[in-house]
């Protein structure tokens, strides 16, 4: 799964900042490609109002 980090961290709750660095994200428009698991898709439920995911 291609996850991309469309919304800035600030102001967000700490355990989202963290779930997403937890991702390896850390730059605005950054890309990881992540395997399609059921602990992926929990953490990306958590923050999906910040990112862009294609499967």
């Amino acid at each position: 799964m291609k996850v991309t980090l469309v919304k800035s961290t600030i102001g967000c709750v700490p355990k989202h900042k963290k779930t997403v660095e937890a991702m390896g994200l850390k730059k605005l428009h950054q890309t990881v490609e992540l395997p399609d698991n059921a602990a992926t898709r929990g953490q990306i439920k958590q923050v999906a109002y910040l990112l862009k995911v294609e499967e």
